[in-house]
Parts: C-alpha cells; structure tokens; sequence
C-alpha cells in the first residue's frame, strides 16, 4: 500500500504541496492536521495511550483522536474519518480553534503542524483499534491539567501544548460537547482488544 500523503502548508495555512508522511516527519515540514477531543455527558475527555507501535510516541497519553487530512479531503471529513478509523465511534464534531506547534520527538521524527482542533459528545462506547490505541480513559479538563503538570512526560507533545496554550478554551468547549452527548455507561478505562 502506498504511504500516506500530507498537505504541506505555508503560515497562512494555505496548501503549497504534498509530501508523504514518513519523509514530512523526518525532515519536520509544515503540514495540516487535525486534534479531536471527545466529551462524555460528565464533561470528561476521552483520552487515548497511543499503541506502543505507532511511529512516534508510542505509550503516551494523547488527546482522543489526531490525524492528516489527505490531499482534497476536507478537514472535518478526515477528522470523523480517523475518529472511526481509531476508536469505532462517529460524533458530530464543532471547529474549536486552530493551534501551531513544532516539536522534536522520538525516533528522528518531528512535528510541524498547523491544526485544526474539533469537539464532540461521546455518542457510543468507544471501541479502540489496537494497532492504534492500547487503552482510553476519561478525565476532567482540570484533572488532566493537574497530571500533565505533575508528569508531563506520560503525555504527547502535542495535547501538553495544547493545555499550556488553549486550557481555558479546552475547558470551556468540553462543557459546551457534554450537553448534547447521550448518557452511555463506558468504563473509567477501557482496552483495546482485536475487533
């Protein structure tokens, strides 16, 4: 199967190319993404430990779902795409806020990415894809703050920048997802297990 390919982009966010995942990751080009954060009917997050096998930051605790739009995918398509892709749910899903960040991560990879962040309810229990989250978990917007500051190297680079630069707007869009979202009994965590 052929590699995936991103949408690089220039500051402004506009498309300027394309270039296949691995290589956009190892030499760190701008590109789109996506950043999905899933609210149960108590308000808490769906947070996702990334399968110890993805190509970066394998074991880590990330934000319920993140991914690339592919070249003329719209942005919200990809997101309820990879949100079935990883976890078997489908939520309406609201544009939050865009974010930008570079990192440097594991593996001679890096991040480069200008980001469109979504909420929505938590419409079903989730059913995780092992080859792409060992377990979730849920937790308050307040809580995960509390942990990422306490042990911030247990979460993805990414959901730390965004709760060091959007925590208020994070806090505010959970309340806002949790009232439309059905009431589900889903487990405190829940592991992946093959489909």
């Amino acid at each position: 199967m052929a590699e995936e390919q991103l949408i690089l982009v220039n500051e402004n966010n506009r498309a300027i190319g394309v270039g296949g995942k691995t290589a956009v990751h190892r030499v760190g080009q701008l590109h789109r993404a996506f950043s999905i954060f899933i609210v149960d009917r108590e308000g808490r997050i769906l947070l996702q430990r990334r399968s110890r096998q993805k190509y970066h930051s394998g074991g880590l605790l990330a934000n319920s779902c993140c991914g690339h739009p592919r070249p003329g995918e719209m942005t919200h398509t990809a997101a309820r795409r990879r949100l079935t892709e990883e976890l078997g749910i489908e939520a309406p899903l609201t544009f939050g806020f865009f974010s930008r960040y570079r990192a440097a991560l594991n593996g001679g990879m890096h991040e480069n990415e200008f980001v469109y962040v979504y909420f929505g309810p938590l419409t079903a229990a989730p059913a995780p894809n092992p080859d792409e989250v060992s377990e979730v978990e849920f937790a308050g917007a307040d809580e995960i703050a509390h942990r990422i500051a306490r042990k911030p190297d247990l979460f993805a680079y990414w959901l730390r920048h965004y709760f060091d630069s959007h925590a208020p707007e994070i806090a505010r869009l959970a309340k806002l997802a949790c009232r439309t979202a059905p009431a589900i009994a889903e487990p405190r965590r829940l592991k992946a297990s093959r489909r």
